[in-house]
């Protein structure tokens, strides 16, 4: 019995595009190109008059429309620019019959169509905005500043989890039919999918009948679930011969998956790659588990059309300059999944080796360009960032509770720790609950004119999905990818003035105050050609700030400062007064940052920043309190002497060691600074760890260390 997908079922393309992308012409062009063959093209159910500029429609009256919508007769309808659109139900019918249709659509109903129709293939034409203006322009029924307005306009991004297709019309008709009927001559068919007992070294391949797809091929796959993967396929050359594996390996994936393979025999046999019959697709285990298959289950497959932006990702290959336009296409074909991570490393490498403030800046905009940004009804949405590692720095939970006070619109997005003890939102979800969507992001400003919450939900960037995966191990993260990354995440935020935190010491992303400095110019400059208003700060990140090391002692700290308590770390505090400063004195009515010192100082000392932090905790959603582990024991000093350094680097490893984040009591307490004096057997820091077990391993860490990494002048690190 085949195990193709059945021909009586079709594929549905449904095209959404911007205004000005063309849609309307490659769909002609298409319709005539297809005519005799399986292809049905949707005509529309328009609530306007027969014969009315636009395209060929199938009128219907307001009434008359909704009598059929009751009736069922509506696959799906929406309403748009004060007219009820509907595609008629008998499309389904056509796809039962094995046609495939094609039909122009808005993408806000791109959702509830994928209810209906699994398998949808959404196609997405697009052009640089250069071609849509002039496009619009040519049209003549907008005036210049219309045409910029309509432009300016950003999309809600398509959902996750679809079939998607992306054509890129910005040359003359013929080249984007051509790359239209491309796109439509591969539908979606369904394959076996048969698992495989090979290892590929973490790259996403499947072997298939060299009948379906040459070697090489792009495939999109998409589980019964919805989850999705691109891979590349390794042909094989008959149903019954086992494949050449390690010659396709060395043709098609990177040398260092070859190389895992080097010891295998020259030909992998049928026990491990069994034979693949007409209609089978062979999956590696994990990439089966990926998308929530089982052995004989079937797989969604799309066939993806090669890279258009190929040329631009050469171009950076050797070395020339990028515009926004041409790093955005270069995104988008690595968002459909169109280049190997071989090429996107290639294309990162260069990338991050130069880049000069204008090509940082013309990155900043392509990511831009990848999400809707969030609009506040608010003359000014205030922000403030820091670059990390510095432990124990938690200077944001003070700074935002004074900002509310004063009354601006702080939502802030944070992170949680990737190598740190603690990040922001870590620290704060000791507090309250940190996962915020938009809409709860919105209610805590109004209500409490602030949040604190992690940005996984809010400033989530999909590039970064793809991209991260690759610079992070790769230490690629370069100063001027970094403005970049963030800046862009800012935009899509919403915020229009900044304040960054840009620390230098030995462990910090600055090695110097010199090149601080420098990221501090390039954060304002291309902040600037952002239309952001920008001001970065660099900060001495030799030592820790504060105490704790660790979500909830970092918490106990920030507590202390706000509740004015004698004990407070002062270093906190008057780094924290100081970026509140910067902020307030964005408000015209403050003016300066040393009015807003005043200011700050008085918001903090008159107690209204601490009932602004507890507006935002029930805002946000108070949490469980949290107590510092109670397994814990002293480091105590081998000499008497001053202490001169406080290794931040590993202590807050230790830290870790001792459970945090992950549990929000596990941490260090640092029971001195840099500058007191000590006497031997006085204890230095105390390590509360999530368990005994994790307690005897951070102190046989520590003894390790030279005073467990306390620097006591008079003695050798004791």
């Amino acid at each position: 019995m085949s195990t193709e997908r059945s021909a009586a079922a079709g594929t549905f393309f449904f095209v959404v595009g911007p205004s000005g992308a063309g849609k309307d012409t490659l769909i002609d062009g298409a319709r005539q190109a297809l005519a005799g063959r399986p292809y049905v093209f949707a005509r529309r159910v328009i609530t306007r008059p027969a014969g009315a500029a636009g395209e060929d429609h199938e009128a219907e009256t307001a009434e008359g429309f909704e009598r059929r919508r009751a009736a069922g007769d509506f696959l799906m309808t929406w309403r748009a620019h004060g007219l009820d659109y509907g595609l008629p139900a008998s499309l389904l019918g056509v796809l039962a019959a094995g046609s495939h249709v094609v039909a122009n659509g808005s993408r806000a109903m791109v959702a509830t169509l994928a209810e209906r129709l699994p398998g949808l293939v959404v196609v997405e034409v697009c052009a640089p905005p250069e071609v849509l203006a002039r496009r619009i322009a040519g049209r003549g029924r907008e005036t210049a500043q219309e045409v910029l307005a309509r432009l300016a306009r950003q999309v809600d991004p398509l959902p996750t989890g679809l079939l998607r297709q992306r054509v890129v019309n910005d040359g003359d008709p013929a080249q984007g039919i051509a790359r239209f009927l491309q796109v439509l001559s591969q539908p979606v068919t369904n394959r076996v999918v048969r698992r495989l007992g090979l290892d590929t070294g973490g790259e996403s391949l499947v072997l298939a009948p060299c009948a379906s797809w040459p070697a090489a091929s792009r495939l999109r796959l998409q589980g019964p679930a919805g989850a999705l993967a691109d891979v590349r396929v390794l042909a094989r050359m008959h149903p019954h011969e086992p494949v050449r594996m390690r010659a396709a390996l060395q043709a098609n994936v990177q040398a260092r998956v070859a190389t895992c393979v080097s010891a295998a025999p020259q030909d992998v046999l049928a026990e491990v790659a069994p034979a693949l019959q007409t209609g089978e697709l062979g999956l590696p285990s994990g990439l089966m588990q990926r998308l929530g298959l089982d052995e004989g289950q079937t797989v969604r497959v799309l066939p993806t059309l090669e890279a258009s932006s190929r040329t631009w990702l050469g171009h950076k290959l050797r070395g020339g300059r990028l515009a926004a336009s041409e790093y955005e296409a270069v995104f988008l074909d690595a968002l459909d999944g169109r280049y190997t991570e071989a090429e996107l490393t290639a294309f990162l490498v260069a990338t991050t080796r130069a880049l000069d403030a204008d090509e940082t800046l013309a990155l900043a905009q392509a990511r831009t360009r990848l999400a809707k940004p969030m609009v506040w009804d608010e003359a000014m949405v205030v922000d403030k960032h820091s670059l990390g590692g510095v432990p124990g720095s938690r200077i944001t939970l003070v700074v935002v509770p004074i900002v509310a006070a004063h009354g601006l619109a702080m939502p802030k997005a944070s992170s949680r720790a990737i190598t740190s003890a603690a990040g922001t939102a870590d620290a704060m979800a000791v507090l309250a609950n940190v996962v915020l969507s938009p809409q709860d992001v919105r209610r805590c400003v109004r209500e409490a004119r602030a949040c604190i919450a992690w940005n996984g939900r809010i400033s989530h960037s999909v590039i970064d999905d793809v991209m991260n995966r690759i610079t992070r191990p790769m230490g690629l993260e370069t100063g001027a990818w970094s403005v970049a990354s963030i800046l862009s995440k800012k935009v899509t935020a919403g915020v229009t003035h900044l304040l960054v935190d840009v620390p230098y010491g030995p462990h910090t992303k600055q090695a110097d105050e010199t090149q601080a400095q420098a990221l501090c110019t390039l954060f304002e400059q291309v902040g600037r050609g952002l239309g952001l208003t920008v001001r970065a700060l660099a900060t001495d990140g030799t030592r820790p700030i504060g105490r704790g090391i660790g979500p909830a002692l970092e918490v106990r700290d920030v507590q202390q400062v706000l509740a004015r308590d004698p004990a407070a770390p002062h270093d906190l505090r008057a780094k924290a007064l100081r970026f509140a400063a910067h902020v307030l004195a964005w408000d015209p009515a403050v003016g300066s940052v040393e009015r807003g010192l005043e200011v700050a100082r008085h918001l903090l000392d008159s107690g209204a920043a601490q009932t602004a932090l507890a507006r935002i905790v029930a805002a946000q959603g108070p949490a469980a309190a949290v107590a510092p582990a109670s397994h814990s024991a002293e480091i105590d000093a081998g000499c008497s002497g001053r202490v001169v350094e406080i290794d931040g680097w590993t202590v807050a490893g230790l830290a870790r060691s001792a459970g945090a984040p992950q549990h929000p009591g596990a941490g260090i307490d640092l029971l001195c600074g840099v500058g007191d004096t000590v006497q031997a057997g006085q204890a230095l820091y105390r390590v509360h760890a999530a368990s005994e077990t994790l307690l005897q391993s951070v102190l046989a860490q520590a003894a390790a260390v030279p005073g467990g990494g306390v620097r006591v002048a008079g003695g050798d690190m004791a």
